[in-house]
C-alpha cells in the first residue's frame, strides 16, 4: 500500500548487484551503515526560438542522467558493504552492476549503473573508517510506483 505524508530520510532503501550486471534478485544486497544520500538529475535541455513565438523560447528536455552519492561507514562483513568497498580498485566493466532504490511509499527505481568508490576506508586516526561513493546510470531507469492501497 502506497504510504502518504511526511517521512524521515532513514526509509529509503538502496541495495547494490553484488554479481555485477549479471545480478539477479538474489544478489541484490543492502549497503549497511549509510548515513547519508544526494540526488543529482542532469537533464538535457534543447532550446529553439521559432518566429511565432514572438522572441520566446520553446524548451525540451531531451535526456537526463542520475548520480546518487551515498556515505557511510565501512562494515568489513556486510555482503553490500563488502561489494562496493572492493570496487575502489577496478576500472571498465568491473565497475559495472545494477542499482536499486526503494523509496518510503514503496516504489522502486531500478538501473543499470557505474560504481564509482571515492573512500573505501579512510579517515582520521580516531574515526570509524568513512565509506563514499557515487552511483551513475548507465541508460534508462525502469521506475515502478508503489502499489495503489
Amino acid at each position: 500500500m502506497a504510504r502518504t505524508g511526511v517521512y524521515p530520510v532513514f526509509e529509503n532503501k538502496f541495495k547494490i548487484g553484488t554479481k555485477g550486471r549479471t545480478s539477479i534478485d538474489d544478489d541484490m544486497k543492502a549497503v549497511s551503515s549509510l548515513e547519508t544520500f544526494s540526488v543529482e538529475i542532469d537533464g538535457n535541455v534543447e532550446e529553439w526560438s521559432p518566429m511565432e513565438a514572438e522572441g520566446w523560447k520553446r524548451r525540451m528536455v531531451t535526456g537526463k542522467s542520475l548520480t546518487i552519492t551515498l556515505s557511510g561507514k565501512r562494515e568489513i562483513g556486510d555482503e553490500g558493504n563488502d561489494y562496493v568497498a572492493s570496487n575502489a580498485w577496478g576500472t571498465g566493466s568491473d565497475c559495472d552492476t545494477k542499482f536499486e532504490w526503494e523509496f518510503p511509499d514503496g516504489a522502486k527505481l531500478a538501473f543499470d549503473c557505474v560504481l564509482s568508490v571515492t573512500n573505501p576506508g579512510s579517515g582520521d586516526a580516531t574515526d570509524v573508517a568513512a565509506l563514499e561513493f557515487e552511483v551513475h546510470s548507465d541508460g534508462k531507469p525502469t521506475y515502478t510506483p508503489a502499489a495503489a492501497g
